[in-house]
């Protein structure tokens, strides 16, 4: 059914604007009128799909789809009604069109799990999987509510990192603009110096040409910096290079470690959800796995899941590939023997995750002195140039 937006007076002489469901304009004509309302106006609505169109899918907008379908679901509505409710809703519209299709292959016979996974919307693999874990096992409401509970873990995770770099990227920028500024408007002042004296010292002489150099070609200068950026941008899309970056700055001290532990918590939460939803150790083992975001650590637990399908206990494969830390090996062979490993997984999680927020904060403390440190120098540098020149001239002039 379409969407019509509407405008009528009642029959106590107000207007009024709203938004219905109906086959026609015509059957929303009838549908106003047996309300008592007198119609002025009924067109097609277009409100979503301008709104839609204004931005680009998010993370969240998928979230947000798969919470309020787990919700349905929990509550004891079929999954065909639930998935037909969603779409027809207010999401983006390629929400709704991925809910339109799936509720068109649920009509043929199709599995859930599988209408899902040829939606066409941006999902994990566990996502896919935890639901055919929920179809089996006969708890999908309660799989997909971990799913978009472990999705929405994720978001946080990525919002809570760009957070955390806002103010010294700020601070780096500031700094940057003002270094700028002077090299364009203040050393240029001092450009004359040069003619005045022949034997400047080298600092002197390497601040107010680079000053003047920079007045004189501003255009250029300006354009080698949007081209520098424009590459630095075309190559941290390709994969390959951010996995590069990513690796090595997780060998960092004390980046490295945040960036660790960090992925070391999303892969025992992901683990936990699947496990606890009855997938296969196996299987959440290689799920888990891809999930993970530094490349050497995606092989090393490659390495722990070949282990394991070889014999060994998760937690001794762990320990011999060091993959986790003593307390992390204790929880998880406390899990395994007392066939709660899911349960102590998520336990883990909080550790690993905790540990990560914290070291996160002792970073930016060590971050900003830094930022604040080399922009200070930089600064200080032009002004002990710009000094330099002036009393060379005036030793010259005397």
């Amino acid at each position: 059914m379409a969407r019509y937006d509407y405008d009528a007076v009642s029959s106590e002489g107000r207007t009024l604007k709203g938004v219905l469901r109906a086959g026609s304009p015509r059957e929303a004509a009838r549908v106003l009128e047996r309300r008592g309302l007198s119609v002025v106006s009924i067109a097609a609505s277009g409100g979503v799909e301008r709104a839609g169109r204004q931005r680009r899918l998010r993370a969240n907008d998928v979230i947000l789809a798969l919470q309020e379908l787990a919700t349905m679901l929990t509550s004891g509505v079929s999954v065909s009604d639930a998935v037909g409710s969603q779409a027809v809703s207010a999401h983006h519209p390629k929400v709704v069109a991925a809910f339109t299709k799936m509720s068109k292959e649920l009509q043929r016979g199709q599995p859930f799990s599988d209408t899902l996974a040829g939606s066409g919307l941006p999902l994990p693999d566990y996502a896919v999987q935890l639901a055919r874990a929920g179809e089996l096992t006969g708890e999908l409401g309660r799989a997909l509510v971990d799913a978009g509970q472990q999705m929405e873990y994720e978001e946080g995770l990525r919002a809570e990192m760009r957070n955390a770099l806002v103010y010294p990227a700020v601070l780096v920028f500031a700094g940057a603009a003002a270094v700028a500024l002077m090299f364009l408007f203040v050393v240029p002042k001092f450009a004359s110096l040069l003619d005045q004296a022949e034997d400047l010292p080298l600092l002197a002489w390497l601040v107010l040409a680079s000053g003047t150099w920079m007045r004189e070609h501003f255009g250029m200068f300006i354009g080698v910096v949007v081209l520098a950026v424009g590459a630095g941008v075309v190559v941290l899309r390709r994969p390959g290079v951010r996995e590069g970056l990513v690796d090595r700055a997780a060998t960092l001290p004390v980046l490295g470690a945040w960036l660790v532990e960090s992925d070391t918590a999303r892969w025992a939460k992901v683990l936990s959800a699947l496990l606890g939803n009855r997938v296969p150790v196996m299987r959440g083992l290689e799920l888990a796995q891809s999930g993970l975001q530094i490349p050497h650590r995606r092989a090393r637990m490659g390495e722990v899941t070949r282990a394991v399908r070889g014999g060994s206990t998760l937690a001794d494969a762990l320990e011999d590939h060091e993959a986790l830390t003593a307390t992390g090996y204790n929880l998880v062979r406390v899990g395994e023997r007392s066939g709660k490993l899911p349960a102590m997984l998520e336990s883990l999680a909080k550790l690993y995750e905790e540990a990560g927020r914290n070291r996160m904060k002792r970073l930016l403390i060590l971050i900003e002195p830094l930022a604040i440190l080399v922009i200070g120098s930089m600064i200080g540098t032009i002004i002990l140039g710009v000094i330099l020149a002036i009393t060379s001239a005036n030793d010259l002039a005397i």
